[in-house]
This record gives C-alpha cells, structure tokens and sequence, in this order.
C-alpha cells in the first residue's frame, strides 16, 4: 500500500509517496490531490531531512531508496540522469548518447525524462537544451532556474539574458 506526505520547501510544497517498504516511488511538485494510500510524516523523515540539507546547500546528492516505475528504457535513461554531477548541466544530445541510444532517439530521451517520477532526487532539471537554454521541467521552468541556480550550475545574473 502507498503511503504519502508532503514536506514545504523553498519552491513550494514537495510530494513525497512510498511504497510502503520505505522506499520513494514519486516526488513531485504537483500536489494536488492526495494520492491513494496513507498520509505517513514519520515514514518520510530520512527524504525530508534530506531535501532540508539540500535545500540549505548542505548536500549534492541524495541517498535514498528508490524504486522508479518504468520500461526497461525509462531506467536507463533514469540512471544516466541520476549520475548528474551536482552543480553540472548536460544537453538531451549528450545525454542520448550516455543512454547507448541513437541520434534519432533524442526525443524518445527527451520522452523518458519528462516521465521521471522522482523531480529532483534524480535531477532531470540538469538536462538543458543544446544551446544551454532551460527547456521543459515537469515542475516548472521557474523551478529549473532555481534548482540550477541554487546547486551553481546558472548564475542568478544570467537567466534574464538567457530567457
């Protein structure tokens, strides 16, 4: 049975849903409505320590249990994503590349990341178009720029010349 708590954050309210067995199955920034399941703070207190550190600037990487619903592709793509280094960018094209599929796969990258289920734990936001410009984020543009400005991978000075 899913469990479910929501945790506030500098760019709003994150939902954070398990699957009971302590691992992280979604976070999002779309709360909406609850999900199915339980609403369960305390089994979220590791997740939400951890994103207080990250918020803070006190962590670039998240050591948490995971367990991403996906094809076989959507992992793997997932996987290079994971592997981000913290305070880096990378395009769809290098990316696609990373993920052992062809040129003309780009969009079917660009498909995988937009499904990734866990926003920020695995930081699809360092996924930038081609040119460096911030393209698609499942939680918002705004939110991109923020997450790339507070890990130093977009000077605050910058995105007004780059939008």
């Amino acid at each position: 049975m899913d469990i479910h708590t929501i945790i506030d954050s500098p760019l709003g309210e994150i939902l954070l849903v398990g699957d009971g067995t302590g691992r992280l199955t979604r976070v999002s920034f779309d709360v909406g409505a609850p999900p199915p399941g339980r609403r369960d703070p305390a089994a979220f207190g590791t997740a939400a320590r951890q994103f207080e550190e990250y918020f803070a600037g006190g962590r670039t990487a998240f050591d948490l249990p995971l367990a991403a619903h996906g094809t076989a592709f959507q992992q793997r793509v997932w996987a290079e994503v994971a592997a981000l280094p913290y305070g880096s960018t990378t395009s769809y094209g290098e990316l696609t590349a990373r993920a052992g599929a062809t040129r003309d796969r780009v969009r079917a990258v660009g498909a995988a990341i937009g499904a990734n289920p866990l926003l920020v734990v695995v930081p699809c936001h360092r996924v930038v178009g081609a040119s460096g410009a911030l393209t698609g984020y499942a939680g918002g543009l705004d939110r991109k720029r923020d997450l790339l400005t507070l890990e130093g991978a977009l000077q605050p000075q910058l995105w007004s010349v780059l939008s």
